[in-house]
């Protein structure tokens, strides 16, 4: 008797590929995803979810930077701590708000142009354009993509962000934001 058949090792593969199939899923980190269906306690479970947190993220990004009032952002739309992984900035409430009061005056035409909203449970991203701070944004500005985590009553909790300055050349002519 053969111990392994083609068919014998085909079971086997198959066996170890729906072991593996169910063990690996998605890799969620915080307490908020401690949970055994791996979802966010904050996940926005309906478009009304989600279109609030997406009018909070602009709101609080908009009243921040462009009207040049983060203490209001934070009293309106921030949640209870504020998890920064910009690292020019410190963690908390209280470094945002320094840190946009001291953007904001020494470069008092600084603006935020959100183009482009998306939400997907907790989190919120926005796709925009940069300007008003020519030394640190380049004379065309810069193409800026924030992320942003809620909670579950829809406040701010946490930001990353990636930025570039745009191009001056574009082989193809589309817009970079």
């Amino acid at each position: 008797m053969r111990v392994l058949t083609p068919s014998r090792l085909i079971a086997v593969a198959a066996l170890a590929l729906a072991v593996f199939g169910f063990t690996v899923g998605p890799a969620w980190t915080g307490a908020d995803r401690d949970r055994g269906d791996h979802r966010s306690k904050a996940c926005a479970r309906g478009k009304h979810q989600l279109e609030r947190n997406k009018r909070t993220v602009v709101k609080y990004y908009t009243t921040a930077f462009n009207d040049k009032d983060p203490e209001l952002a934070v009293k309106l739309y921030g949640g209870d701590k504020y998890i920064q992984h910009n690292p020019l900035a410190a963690n908390g409430f209280d470094a945002f708000i320094q840190f946009v009061n001291s953007f904001t005056v020494q470069y008092p035409e600084l603006h935020i142009d959100i183009r482009r909203v998306f939400a997907e449970c907790d989190f919120v991203i926005t796709h925009g354009l940069l300007t008003g701070a020519v030394p640190v944004f380049g004379e065309r500005g810069s193409k800026v993509v924030d992320i942003f985590r809620l909670d579950r009553r829809g406040k701010v909790v946490e930001h990353w962000d990636v930025l570039a300055p745009i191009s001056a050349t574009s082989a193809n002519g589309n817009p970079e934001v």
